[in-house]
């Protein structure tokens, strides 16, 4: 049956007709999708997460000195790399991986007090526009730093450009990421194929398990596709910057290398601006929840967030899910972070091999992602047995690092390693940045998703501080061994694994449910009727145990 034929059918529903006419106006339609997929291709993080990190460890590299001779007698070599920075000489990895973690408490703090702001009203594309224009100033800002005594700001060029990154998302990043990715539960509420169905329960022909199947399926195709079309803008992207790097004759001089990684990250952050427009234009102002009286926007978000603790007992299946994530996201962050410091290394910080690496990622990331949807549509599987399967080959990659700590023949020791692990980080490690996200959404409450996509952002910032520092700590003791942190991680994430093995997803749509009733009735906010259930958003087909 047709969505057609089930109007007249939604307008005999409790709801006067007025307000299925008002709810048509949120119906996701493929102009706005597209803007949605185009955004990332500009937010994926090409300035803040890989040319970022790779001209600050430069600039160390170029300001450093070998720690077998008097300070800055000699410059690095063989031998090693070392600055003083914060208190003591450390190896300039070191200085790396600590700098991560600043930025990331940074994060964590600013998203505490933001993070709940984009459930309320309609102002969540004003957030994200906001912290898109800063990530983008930041992207220009790194133009002023060319020489290797300009390496402290670097410093501070690094934690700003990591925390628009993540500011999204993340990431967040989180601020632009975070209000990003959680948009997608809300597009994949509002698809016209998902309301349909909605309207099929309504009237007796489909069960909630299958439209709640069908609402799992959407998100994921969404959050997948979005990756994807990322990886295919990238590439093109990537190949313009070739033709930058070829112009301005990067690999002639160290100077005009350095030069080139700041002309790249500026041109990455225009590339994010053009990108972000569409998405800036089109996005449609769905109705948040009301701000419960006695509060401000200053107060909701830290307020929300204390609530959602406080009845994390009773979301269990929401509680073990967010250990994992903690965990696991503090493997994954800390590995890719200390494979990005031996890379860099390997490949001597040159701007065009970090270029021609980045195209063989992408291009293995945006087929692996796709591969893995098609694989989860055509057998229908679940979100969580998807994201399980990518957690095993997250765990190989530990393993491929942990056995270079007593070996120079294997561990990201060679560049040949380096092209084959940007492959399989792509065709296998890469689907976890879509299924993770999405496996959020599938044990968070709708009405409150911005919420909980900010305080698992929270959480996983927390863990990205800590495994730095940790992985920092533990180079030093190895008398630096860069490879030493692999081990921390390969136990860690085994054991992250227990927590996931026991989330269950059914039962934590019935413990969402109960967890905004209770809100409710507690009056933490006033209810938005476009958002009116935790799972399908629809007053009427609610989640029962």
């Amino acid at each position: 049956m047709s969505a057609e034929d089930e109007k007249p059918e939604l307008a005999t529903a409790p709801a006067p007709l007025p307000e299925v006419d008002s709810e048509s106006r949120w119906t996701t339609t493929r102009l706005e999708l597209w803007s949605y997929y185009l955004y990332y291709i500009g937010n994926s993080g090409l300035s803040g997460f890989n040319f970022g990190p790779s001209q600050f460890q430069n600039l160390l590299f170029l300001a450093g000195y070998d720690p077998t001779q008097a300070p800055f007698t000699a410059p690095c070599g063989d031998n090693g790399c070392v600055l003083p920075y914060l208190g003591r000489v450390r190896d300039i990895n070191s200085i790396v991986l600590m700098t991560n973690g600043i930025s990331f408490a940074i994060q964590a703090v600013l998203l505490l007090m933001i993070g709940a702001w984009a459930d309320y009203g309609t102002s969540r594309p004003n957030i994200t526009i906001f912290f898109t224009i800063l990530a983008v100033a930041v992207s220009f800002a790194w133009l002023g730093v060319e020489d290797a005594s300009q390496w402290r700001s670097g410093v501070a060029l690094y934690i700003l450009g990591r925390e628009d990154t993540i500011f999204l998302f993340t990431q967040i990043l989180i601020g632009s990421l975070t209000f990003w990715t959680a948009a997608f539960p809300g597009l994949a509420r509002d698809l016209p194929e998902v309301k349909a169905s909605v309207a099929e329960v309504k009237s007796g022909q489909k069960t909630v398990a299958e439209h709640t199947l069908l609402t799992s399926l959407s998100r994921n195709r969404i959050s997948n596709i979005s990756f994807t079309i990322s990886s295919l803008g990238e590439i093109v992207v990537l190949a313009i910057m070739v033709g930058i790097l070829k112009a301005v004759k990067s690999d002639e001089s160290t100077a005009n290398n350095t030069k080139a990684f700041s002309i790249l990250i500026a041109f990455s952050g225009a590339v994010w601006l053009v990108c972000a427009v569409p998405w800036f234009l089109f996005e449609k102002r769905r109705p948040g929840l009301n701000l419960p009286p006695g509060t401000s926007l200053l107060t909701i978000g830290f307020k929300q967030t204390y609530a959602a603790l406080r009845e994390c007992l009773r979301l269990k299946q929401t509680f073990l899910y967010l250990v994992f994530y903690f965990l696991m996201g503090d493997v994954l962050n800390t590995t890719v972070t200390v494979i990005g410091t031996l890379q860099n290394s390997v490949v001597a910080y040159s701007t065009l091999q970090l270029t021609l690496l980045l195209i063989v990622g992408i291009v293995a990331q945006g087929l692996g992602i796709y591969l893995f949807w098609l694989v989860q549509k055509r057998f229908k599987i679940s979100t969580k047995a998807m994201l399980s399967f990518n957690v095993f080959w997250i765990i190989i990659l530990t393993i491929w690092g942990l056995i270079g700590v007593h070996t120079d023949k294997f561990g990201f020791k060679h560049v040949w390693e380096i092209w084959l692990y940007q492959a399989f980080y792509g065709l296998m490690v890469c689907p976890w940045y879509a299924y993770s996200q999405t496996m959020i959404s599938e044990v968070s409450p709708l009405p409150q998703m911005f919420l909980f996509f900010a305080l698992f952002s929270v959480v996983g910032k927390t863990s990205a501080f800590i495994g730095p520092f940790v992985s920092s700590a533990i180079i030093t003791a190895a008398n630096n061994n860069d490879n030493m942190p692999f081990a921390f991680l390969f136990g860690l994430g085994v054991f992250s694994t227990v927590f996931l093995y026991f989330v269950d997803v059914d039962k934590s749509r019935v413990e969402c449910e109960a967890f905004i009733r209770a809100e409710e009735k507690r009056k933490a906010f006033e209810p938005s009727a476009h958002f009116a259930s935790a799972y399908t958003g629809d007053l009427e087909v609610k989640m029962e145990a």
